[in-house]
């Protein structure tokens, strides 16, 4: 099956009352891992690279390994860029062959940020690609600090309604108490913040720093409106976890397929787990 459009998976998942994962790959091991749990769960799937991957693994080495994946199966695939900050390298993308990119304009101000967005939105559009933006600021880890410093990182619904409205976008990440990489503590969510928004827009909701979140939580942000949930530190954690203990168990191994194949396996195991929590399986 061809890549499909971030839209052709989120519209369904809006009407169907579920969530699409989105799960980041940085190397071959990790994107046959999302691939298998797609199509063994039978559910429509979301592979997003950063940038940070994209330099890692190189971006032809990334649409290669993602297109040659989604050729080999029976379920929708999209091909994502996650947190796209800087213009050039979201065309970049664009041109060789990702079915959808976010730009990252959170840091900006709402006007400036709306600016950028419209601007990419313009020239996807045209070619048939969609677009992911953020809206409220996202921390990098649980921080320790007050109600008042957090409520001024969250999305505001106001102007979340304004944003929509003025972009048109075709998905909005919204800060509402996840963050990115391992919780120090167990993550409180803003659920009356995330209604409001979905009150106040009808465009479909991304949840970013979804991985250590609790599985109610999970399910509760589903039933309220969220249609795209991403998860890259679980990955990481398992795929990493059990590299580390086939190395303790088998100090004298040389060949790196024994070592990554059970990596992969863990990696899947826990995508698969997360495709039947966010209601996706069985969807496809």
């Amino acid at each position: 099956m061809n890549l499909v459009r971030l839209g052709d998976v989120l519209g369904p998942a809006e009407k169907g009352g579920y969530a699409v994962g989105a799960f980041n790959a940085n190397n071959m091991e990790i994107v046959q891992a999302i691939i298998e749990a797609a199509v063994e769960e039978r559910s429509p799937v979301i592979i997003q690279a950063s940038q940070g991957a994209i330099k890692y693994a190189g971006l032809e080495f990334i649409v290669a390994l993602v297109k040659t994946a989604a050729q080999n199966a029976d379920v929708p695939v999209v091909l994502h860029l996650d947190h796209g900050t800087d213009f050039a390298q979201v065309m970049r993308c664009i041109r060789h062959g990702f079915s959808s990119v976010m730009y990252d304009g959170s840091k900006l101000p709402l006007e400036d940020n709306i600016l950028m967005t419209s601007r990419v939105i313009e020239i996807a559009r045209a070619v048939g690609v969609s677009v992911e933006a953020e809206l409220g600021k996202i921390g990098g880890t649980e921080d320790d600090v007050s109600v008042e410093e957090r409520d001024a990182l969250f999305t505001d619904p106001r102007e979340a309604e304004i944003f929509a409205r003025e972009t048109g976008v075709d998905a909005l990440a919204i800060a509402i108490g996840t963050a990115h990489g391992v919780y120090k503590g167990e993550p409180k969510l803003d659920f009356p913040r995330l209604k409001r928004i979905r009150e106040l827009t009808d465009v479909p909701i991304v949840l970013h720093g979804s991985s250590g979140v609790p599985d109610d939580a999970i399910r509760q942000a589903v039933e309220l409106g969220v249609s795209k949930i991403n998860i890259d530190t679980d990955i990481r954690q398992a795929f990493m976890g059990k590299a580390a203990e086939h190395m303790r168990e088998n100090p004298d191994n040389i060949d790196p397929r024994k070592l990554l194949a059970p990596a992969k396996e863990s990696a899947k195991k826990i995508i698969k787990e997360k495709m039947r929590l966010f209601g996706s399986a069985g969807k496809a």
